[in-house]
């Protein structure tokens, strides 16, 4: 497994650097050229990556050795499965805190706390007290929350708001995010092996090097993005810190009143647009499987050997590849339909998990094709987040769309806790010949789950077969000549 992990990882790159150079030759819009002429803009998107991009790193820098942190501590995978479930059950808790706390602490400020939160989060591993180490999964919870929130709330503002560019060009900053993510996520595993194999550091040394990127981050948004809050609070945005505590109390019922008619509103669009019911079906299973997938993959792997960095970023490599992938697809000369590649996309994870069920049989363990099945369910995600983005955002009317996906992470999260709960139960009671089929059993459910998946976007594209909002612009509808 050793040998394999490096071989593919050398495959993999390869393809990726390949796909990337062709998918750039094929997309190059008018809206991108025009922004990157434009210095201003540039200056703005700059602030924001220096920040946001060390806060990825420090997220994807603990990807690789979590699972494998907790068993060098000695603890059970039932256990382990508990430790999961409380960053779970935080994130689906904290999620409404995260779309609030912007609004009463300010923006740039609930930055700051990201990067306080994590770091105390990423401390919390030096310990091998359990109760300490689910405050540690309580506050990751807090700061993931805050992650995939406030620093595109911050840019955002700062980009209509505060600078008035057009909204043409937000999709040109986040395009250029989602490029450097995937590249962040490929060599956090690079880094992460150095320090943790190579140099011998063990595997809370990941923890603790994402602590100085943090701390980077914490002080690229103090002394560089002070300007930006200096403008929120002359123009007079509630999202400024408060000069009167007086005022307090009712601005914060009035937070509160917004926010519950936000929920209300979004969970209105939710039931009357079946379309939109569908779309966060198919979401709500097919990332709570992966959820799933992100507790087992260290198990099922481990016991042979392989280098878990090198597989981390293997995995992330094959992501990277089926994202390019999607915008090769929908590129100018092939124009393949979202909606087709999401199908793709979930027919790919149910083979996967197929696979999964032959390959994790007690006693017979195949872990080359667990490997491959792993990086196949990664390429399907890479085809999946785009595709789905698309969707939703032509079914999700934009001023509903952050309290409607809202409503969407709260299945996908509950589904998750229910699935490591339940194997925290089947490993719990499984007897010395039993250890493995409480795994091979999730794998099964997760395919169960993804023929449910398919089920739904059956039904959707049933529905809106003659659907222009479901379709590339420019392409033509069935009956059309």
């Amino acid at each position: 497994m050793f040998v394999t992990a490096y071989l593919a990882f050398i495959v993999l790159t390869g393809l990726c650097v390949t796909l990337e150079i062709t998918a750039r030759r094929l997309n190059s819009s008018q809206a991108t050229q025009t922004a990157v002429a434009n210095p201003a803009f540039r200056q703005f998107q700059k602030l924001f990556l220096k920040a946001y991009l060390l806060a990825l790193w420090a997220d994807w820098l603990q990807g690789p050795y979590l699972y494998k942190l907790y068993r060098h501590y000695n603890f059970l995978e039932s256990q382990i499965a508990i430790l999961y479930v409380f960053g779970l059950a935080s994130c689906v808790l904290f999620a409404p805190v995260a779309g609030w706390l912007p609004q009463f602490l300010g923006r740039r400020q609930t930055c700051l706390l990201f990067c306080l939160t994590y770091s105390v989060c990423c401390i919390t591993k030096l310990s091998q007290d359990y109760f300490i180490l689910i405050l540690g999964r309580v506050l990751g919870g807090l700061s993931t929350s805050l992650l995939t929130t406030v620093f595109e709330a911050w840019y955002v503002h700062g980009h209509v708001d505060v600078h008035d560019f057009p909204k043409e060009w937000i999709p040109v900053t986040f395009g250029k995010v989602a490029d450097w993510n995937h590249g962040l996520a490929v060599g956090a595993g690079l880094v992460a092996n150095l320090f943790a194999e190579w140099l011998g550091l063990g595997p809370v040394a990941p923890f603790l090097l994402a602590i100085p990127s943090l701390a980077a981050c914490a002080w690229f948004v103090l002394s560089e993005w002070g300007q930006e809050d200096k403008q929120e609070g002359a123009s007079g945005d509630k999202n400024a810190p408060l000069l009167n505590p007086l005022h307090a109390p009712k601005l914060q019922m009035s937070t509160w009143a917004r926010f519950w008619r936000s929920c209300l509103d979004g969970l209105r669009c939710l039931l009357s647009d079946r379309r939109v019911l569908l779309l966060g079906g198919v979401q709500a299973l097919f990332e709570s499987v992966l959820y799933i997938f992100v507790f087992l993959w260290t198990p099922v792997l481990d016991p042979h050997g392989p280098p878990l960095g090198i597989v981390f970023s293997c995995l992330m490599a094959a992501s990277m590849a089926g994202s390019t992938l999607f915008r090769l697809a929908t590129s100018a000369p092939y124009r393949l339909q979202p909606g087709h590649l999401l199908c793709l996309a979930v027919l790919l994870a149910f083979f996967s998990f197929f696979m999964l069920t032959f390959s994790t049989v007690p006693g017979q363990p195949r872990p080359r094709e667990s490997l491959l099945a792993f990086l196949l369910l990664e390429l399907a995600c890479g085809l999946y987040f785009p595709a789905v983005s698309f969707l939703q955002g032509r079914v999700v009317p934009m001023e509903r769309r952050a309290a409607v996906l809202a409503w969407f992470r709260l299945p996908l999260h509950l589904l998750a806790c229910l699935g490591l709960l339940a194997l925290h139960g089947e490993v719990s009671g499984a007897g010395a010949g039993e250890a493995g089929s409480g795994t091979r059993h999730m794998f099964a459910g997760c395919a169960g789950m993804m023929l449910a998946a398919l089920l739904a976007i059956v039904s959707l594209f049933t529905l809106g077969r003659n659907d222009a909002d479901l379709r590339l612009e420019g392409t033509k509808l069935e009956g059309e000549i």
